[in-house]
């Protein structure tokens, strides 16, 4: 797994910067990229994500890693913090949209979710549970295979 934070992305396995090209895909496993400021929930994000079979191809802190990995990794699938501690996910998503289309996942403790999302954006309140988060994931997913438009976040 890689870790990106302030624009440097680190291999957790051997600790050293990981270079441009990135990582290439195992066997064509769906590959997920975590954006998360909160390392005990980045942490359960990826033992589930795992466990369900995906790949996480690097996690990012902040909106401007969670730009850069994106471009970088292409990943089939994000998990996003709606609120960081350096950014805001909804504002990363956005800038991430204009260029390449990913299915997305907010992840939030905010209450109030509704009022600053679009309706048909797909978000998991904190504390979530697994079952909570297996559906959303696979929800933003057959959105993105039945041909669906992935929606603008804010």
């Amino acid at each position: 797994m890689m870790n990106m934070d302030d624009g440097r992305l680190i291999d957790n396995r051997t600790g050293r910067q990981a270079g441009a090209s990135g990582m290439a895909r195992a066997g064509g496993t769906p590959r997920v990229l975590i954006v998360e400021d909160e390392a005990v929930i980045s942490m359960l994000l990826a033992e589930v994500l795992q466990e369900m079979g995906y790949e996480i191809c690097a996690t990012a802190t902040t909106e401007d890693a969670a730009v850069a990995a994106a471009i970088q990794y292409n990943p089939d699938l994000m998990i996003v913090d709606e609120w960081l501690r350096r950014g805001s996910g909804v504002s990363a998503m956005t800038k991430i949209n204009r260029s390449i289309h990913i299915p997305y996942v907010f992840v939030t403790g905010d209450p109030l979710i509704g009022r600053s999302l679009s309706p048909d954006t797909i978000a998991i309140q904190k504390p979530f549970t697994i079952p909570e988060l297996v559906r959303a994931v696979k929800s933003a997913l057959k959105r993105t295979d039945s041909g669906g438009h992935l929606p603008n976040p804010a």
